[in-house]
């Protein structure tokens, strides 16, 4: 697909965009980005075009564009010096995407709520670093390398943090238990 937008077939990047979209959406949200959520994914398509000529051949796709959606959405959040509330971040969150079906017995619903509230909560009080590692593992779910490409880390690095923040979300959260998101394999 690269390879044919390099060629100039500006359908092509458009596929990638479409395929891509939801979950650059999710990742603005869920790093910070709020109601800029979408002004970040656009920002990042057109930073991710402009920059293909660096795009290493044979590398993925998702975690490159959401290394750029992550950057951006640093930026995003410093440039306009001002905190956002978890009650904000959390209904960006939830707009990008609904995690719940509408059809959902409303007891389950509930406790999912209560369940992703719990985890957002905590979520907020570890370091940037464990935040991302976490995010980008479990909430985006991203394998391994993936995580690594995506946050520039060496793998060594993305095992190290993800097990310390794990720990770290047990201690704040006893009773949660991570959802396996990508094949550790790939």
């Amino acid at each position: 697909m690269i390879a044919r937008v390099r060629a100039g077939e500006p359908e092509a990047y458009a596929e990638l965009v479409r395929a891509h979209t939801g979950i650059a959406l999710r990742a603005a949200a869920a790093l910070g980005a709020g109601a800029d959520a979408e002004d970040v994914v656009q920002q990042a398509f057109v930073k991710a075009y402009c920059a293909l000529g660096r795009f290493r051949d044979g590398a993925k796709f998702r975690p490159w564009l959401l290394s750029i959606v992550a950057n951006e959405t640093r930026n995003t959040v410093r440039t306009a010096a001002r905190q956002r509330t978890l009650a904000g971040r959390e209904a960006a969150f939830v707009e990008a995407e609904p995690l719940i079906p509408e059809s959902a017995d409303p007891a389950v619903a509930t406790l999912e709520s209560e369940r992703r509230d719990a985890l957002q909560s905590a979520l907020d009080k570890l370091s940037e670093e464990h935040r991302l590692v976490v995010t980008y593992r479990y909430l985006l779910e991203m394998d391994e390398p993936e995580t690594a490409q995506a946050l520039g880390w060496p793998r060594g690095t993305v095992k190290s943090r993800l097990n310390r923040a794990l720990r770290k979300l047990g201690r704040l959260l006893p009773d949660f238990q991570p959802r396996e998101g990508g094949d550790e394999g790939e």
